[in-house]
């Protein structure tokens, strides 16, 4: 197949490439070998008719920071409200662009930390009123986290391109020194130094674990602070009506711009394609099968390392989950695992390949704030060990019914993917591994292979643009952007 540019796969780094390079003037053909378009922000009725279930990702907090998102439009401006110290945040409660309406929805909570003998951790948009919540621990809070919110988009700017281009300005390289500081910390190592009580402490675990890393490796905190940051900064909100609504406002973009979207179309070798330039929102191991690459840059990626799957469960159910805790009704977000402690030995056993019978296990409660899915749907995962084949709805469910007494009672249908169904349904979820690759400090700018400019392969006008690339997983578009950038400037 021929155009002036060809960009396989489309997930949100394949999407933000293809419509990057079209306003370019490029003429652009984007293939998916699946039949939706989106990648991880797929949506589908998997449990009951009329329930819409996303098959990845919902919470949108970086689509909301990313400065790809920012330069298409999608995230653009809004409304504000004063946040902790002069801290501005930014509820997009409907956000209208020129490639359709995308309505991002707020729940009145943006996550909240069940804890077994005392009220939960909630945190909120106000970032005062989640330090007020931590007792002795709320000006530790407004140090760590309150301190990334209050540097703004500009250090998350930076943060989502470690390896740039950088404008030179001097103070938020100086906050991103500072924020570093305490980020570089294993969150086990911060959580015990810093934080004095258990809700402190669990509430950071509860971030932490996100990376899907041992909470004792190095730079778990950095990725615990800079979520929680978000929160205050942008919220957690979710499309409404599914996260496919904003895939299918992305690919109509494309279209709009005189680009080509084809679905159903799986490329196995580039040989299959006549293009100057082509973008590949695939990890290492697809690559590996699609060229003939150097020996050096092939032994490069053959060391690529991926991290642990999950095991997800999408539930339909009658009503809403019963919390013990009343207040964790409003959260979007709920992180179930308990104390700091418990989290680290989940995580823990994971990290040896094992499966820890009590997980930490990440809820997302679509409810909360968008009515609009055809009724109560609620999904969860929790780690295991890449590959692995061991049904854990039990663990989950446990996890949920220890914080939501007779959650089981209100299940009206399930449906389950294990790391080999999540891997058939998309390709660059390696072993269940939704992050494209291990999120460790050794690849977190290695990724996949050591250079100034990893989005550009060996090969002529080909470029990488996956989660395998830099700054990693999460719905923000900026391995596309990269990718573009280069291929736009040569």
């Amino acid at each position: 197949m021929s155009a002036d540019a060809v960009v396989v796969g489309s997930g949100p780094n394949g999407l933000v490439a293809a419509i990057l390079l079209a306003q370019a003037g490029r003429e652009v053909l984007l293939l998916e070998a699946g039949d939706q378009f989106g990648g991880g922000l797929r949506s589908a009725e998997v449990t009951l008719p009329g329930r819409v279930h996303d098959l990845g990702a919902t919470v949108m907090a970086m689509a909301l920071a990313s400065p790809a998102f920012r330069e298409l439009g999608v995230n653009g401006s809004g409304p504000k409200e004063p946040g902790l110290h002069g801290v501005e945040s930014c509820p997009v409660e409907s956000r209208p662009v020129e490639f359709g309406l995308v309505e991002f929805v707020h729940p009145a909570v943006v996550a909240a930390h069940p804890l077994d003998d005392r009220p939960a951790v909630l945190v909120h948009r106000d970032a005062r009123r989640t330090a007020a919540g931590l007792g002795r621990d709320a000006a530790v809070w407004e140090r760590t986290v309150g301190a990334a919110a209050r540097a703004g988009l500009p250090l998350v700017d930076l943060l989502l391109k470690p390896l740039g281009p950088w404008e030179p300005q001097p103070r938020v390289f100086a906050q991103a020194a500072g924020f570093g500081v305490a980020a570089a910390l294993p969150a086990t190592t911060l959580g015990r130094r810093a934080f004095r009580t258990v809700e402190g402490r669990a509430v950071l675990a509860g971030m932490a674990a996100h990376s899907m890393l041992d909470l004792r490796s190095p730079m778990t905190s950095g990725y615990g602070l800079l979520l929680a940051a978000l929160a205050h900064l942008v919220g957690w909100p979710v499309v409404k009506g599914g996260s496919q609504v904003l895939a299918d406002a992305l690919v109509a973009r494309l279209r709009a711009l005189g680009g080509e979207a084809v679905s159903g179309h799986r490329v196995r070798h580039l040989r299959e394609l006549d293009a100057e330039t082509v973008v590949l929102d695939v990890t290492p191991r697809q690559f590996l099968t699609m060229a003939e690459l150097p020996a050096g840059y092939r032994r490069g990626l053959e060391r690529y390392r991926y991290g642990p799957g999950v095991f997800k469960l999408d539930w339909a159910l009658d009503g809403p989950v019963p919390w013990r805790d009343p207040a964790v009704a409003a959260a979007g977000t709920v992180h179930l695992g308990g104390t700091l402690e418990e989290i680290a030995l989940s995580e823990a056993e994971m990290a040896h390949g094992r499966h820890s019978p009590r997980p930490y296990v990440l809820l997302v409660q679509p409810y909360a704030a968008d009515d609009s899915r055809g009724g109560h749907t609620l999904w969860a995962y929790c780690h295991v060990p890449n590959g692995s084949r061991v049904d854990m709805t039990d663990a989950i469910e446990g996890q949920i019914e220890r914080f939501a007494p007779g959650f089981r009672d209100r299940v009206l249908a399930r449906h389950a993917m294990g790391p080999a169904e999540l891997e058939a349904a998309n390709p660059n979820l390696v072993g269940g591994d939704i992050g494209g690759g291990l999120a460790s400090l050794g690849q977190f700018v290695r990724r996949p292979v050591w250079s100034a400019a990893p989005w550009r392969t060996p090969l002529p006008g080909v470029f990488l643009c996956s989660a395998a690339t830099p700054p990693g997983a999460a719905v923000h578009g900026m391995g596309g952007w990269q990718a573009a950038r280069l291929a736009i400037t040569g």
